[in-house]
């Protein structure tokens, strides 16, 4: 199977955002990822349902949305009234997160968990089976451009073991830091989804940049 590739918007052009979509549209990326920021659960904000609603009305791709705010399951309705396929949530943001993945689900989208670089996989043993994918986060979540986080692929392989053990069908998605470079490495411990911002908004041929993240898994 090819690597799935999520572009992150957060590395759009703003000022262009309809050329921007109508470039990954053209693309072969398979999703489109939406980083949604509070400036409270991290120190940066980003852009909230009136753009992801605009967005949506051009975009072809499936939205995959990250959200890194508190108390995310206030906003499972609007997500999912956005057209979103798959609504993250941050395992250091949910109190409850069994009830929290369950409510996304039930809303009929798909649940995905995601992990800060400094929480272990190993707390996702009594929810894995409950989530459809978990994002790893290779930086520190709020803002994009930073260096990549080399135990990141530790917790990659540590997290992939533990899917195959339960056979499950569980996806990783790793987001930070990923190029050409570190994807190669990555889509080699396990991930199975690559989100990257820079490495394909700021390239001079961004569609190509996405053909070629799609080989890195064979």
């Amino acid at each position: 199977m090819a690597c799935i590739v999520a572009p992150s918007l957060l590395a759009a052009d703003f000022l262009n955002l309809e050329r921007e979509i109508e470039m990954i549209n053209r693309s072969e990326a398979d999703w489109l990822h939406l980083d949604i920021m509070d400036g409270v659960f991290v120190p940066n904000i980003s852009f909230g349902f009136p753009v992801i609603e605009q967005v949506a009305k051009i975009c072809t791709k499936p939205m995959d949305a990250h959200f890194m705010i508190v108390e995310p399951q206030k906003y499972i309705p609007e997500v999912k009234s956005c057209g979103v396929f798959q609504m993250n949530v941050h395992y250091e943001a949910c109190t409850h997160l069994h009830r929290t993945v369950w409510a996304i689900r039930e809303a009929g989208m798909k649940a995905a968990v995601t992990l800060n670089p400094h929480t272990p996989v190993e707390l996702l043993e009594d929810i894995i089976r409950d989530v459809n994918m978990v994002l790893l986060m290779s930086v520190n979540p709020g803002f994009g451009g930073q260096k990549f986080i080399e135990n990141s692929l530790n917790k990659v392989r540590r997290l992939k073991d533990m899917i195959v053990c339960k056979n499950l069908d569980t996806l990783i998605e790793v987001d930070g830091g990923v190029n050409l470079e570190t994807g190669k490495r990555l889509v080699d411990a396990g991930a199975d989804v690559l989100v990257a911002g820079n490495a394909v908004f700021r390239a001079e041929n961004p569609e190509q940049v996405i053909r070629d993240m799609k080989k890195l898994k064979n």
